[in-house]
């Protein structure tokens, strides 16, 4: 089904990165469960291989493969380890605030930075008091001179204690309109973390606070002009946080089917496998329908995307479902291991955990029916994926026999 939307290239870059997955990620998950810090050299490691410049243009030394190739590479990622799928789809989002809105000077600055691995960004936007209601943000920034004084905290920040570059939408007005975005170095004096707070999954991906206290900023770092905060916020979330999370469901959701089905071949009940019984039948009949479903969603959102066809409510719909489905399947997966899932030893109770981590950002399940509803009566104010074609649509994917990173990247 999914070869329908993927050329042997793609297909190649899916065996590389799992490849790495499996030799480099795998045998690091049970120290970042163990000690729930930062990995901050394997995130480093995972940039360096160039899959962060997935949809940055070849000009600036990235990939220009598109949004199908990123939702590849950081399932297969997620597959192994949510986390640090969760770390490459934070960075993508950095990706998209430059891409869309960076002057010629910010683009060439940062985005080979990027593709080469030396740089982590990052996109923070949601604050303490207001949430996801983006217009109720408090955060200043105030012009002094040839800078900006920016003062306030973001929270639950992606790669927050990994960024180097973090893009900081901030109040400069009143209304829609008084939103602006400001690329914040993390050296500036004035800018600080929070500390991380422990939390139920994900453990190894950073997303914390960011705090700013008069801290100065050139003008030359504010992204676009003053007033477009607003749609910084909303079409990285939209053409970005969506599929990216969507990615990130999915990968999980395959870890979770592929360690079910082998527990039910290698497990015996009542002389035979597990996999005999009727009940476990169903079960695991359910998981691969939702696992088939969720991966067509997703494939066909952003293959519209990499087209530059409108695709609002195919990349709502597929962060809906895929959601969903792998909440739904870890569920299964957790009965079907019984009291052998509760330990941490299998590693399906991870996968439970690191689901519920996806549904929240870039909006829930309900936002996603809601927005969805109003496609539906008419109501919908207009299509991001449309707005910026221009900037999303991508060159046909390298043939087979390219390179599959960048010139000087790790292999």
């Amino acid at each position: 089904m999914e070869r329908y939307f993927t050329s042997e290239w793609h297909e190649d870059i899916r065996h590389r990165v799992r490849e790495f997955a499996e030799r480099e990620v795998r045998p690091r998950i049970a120290e970042m469960e163990t000690s729930r810090a930062v990995a901050h050299d394997l995130s480093r490691l995972i940039a360096r291989q160039g899959w962060i410049g997935v949809t940055i243009p070849k000009v600036y030394g990235g990939m220009e493969a598109g949004h199908l190739a990123k939702t590849i590479i950081i399932e297969e990622l997620s597959r192994v380890s949510g986390a640090m799928g969760a770390m490459v789809q934070a960075s993508q989002l950095g990706v998209a605030k430059i891409l869309h809105f960076g002057s010629a000077q910010q683009k060439g600055t940062w985005l080979p930075r990027i593709a080469a691995g030396d740089c982590l960004p990052t996109i923070a936007v949601t604050e303490p008091e207001s949430g996801g209601h983006v217009l109720g943000m408090g955060s200043t920034a105030v012009r002094d001179g040839d800078d900006y004084l920016l003062n306030g905290r973001k929270v639950f920040v992606g790669n927050s204690h990994v960024g180097d570059l973090h893009g900081v939408v901030v109040r400069t007005g009143e209304g829609s309109k008084g939103l602006s975005a400001f690329l914040v170095e993390a050296d500036r004096p004035g800018f600080s973390l929070g500390e991380l707070q422990p939390a139920m999954g994900l453990h190894g991906f950073s997303f914390g606070e960011l705090i700013f206290d008069n801290c100065r900023v050139p003008a030359a770092n504010l992204l676009g002009t003053e007033g477009q905060g607003l749609a910084v916020a909303y079409s990285s979330s939209i053409l970005y946080g969506r599929p990216n999370l969507t990615a990130v469901s999915l990968g999980i959701h395959q870890a979770v089917f592929e360690e079910t089905t082998a527990l039910c071949i290698e497990r015996e009940r009542y002389g035979a496998p597990l996999g005999e019984l009727t009940n476990i039948k169903l079960k695991l009949g359910r998981m691969k329908s939702r696992l088939m479903t969720a991966r067509l969603a997703a494939y066909h959102a952003v293959h519209l995307l990499d087209q530059g066809l409108p695709c609002d409510a195919e990349l709502m719909n597929a962060k809906l479902l895929n959601v969903e489905a792998a909440v739904d399947s870890t569920r299964d997966g957790m009965e079907i291991h019984a009291a052998s899932g509760l330990f941490t030893d299998r590693p399906v109770e991870r996968y439970l955990r690191d689901a519920h981590h996806i549904y929240a950002p870039a909006g829930t399940s309900d936002i996603q029916l809601l927005r969805l509803g109003e496609v539906a009566l008419g109501m919908a104010k207009g299509q991001w994926s449309e707005h910026l074609a221009d900037l999303v649509r991508t060159v046909e994917p390298p043939r087979r026999d390219e390179q599959l990173e960048p010139a000087g990247h790790a292999g």
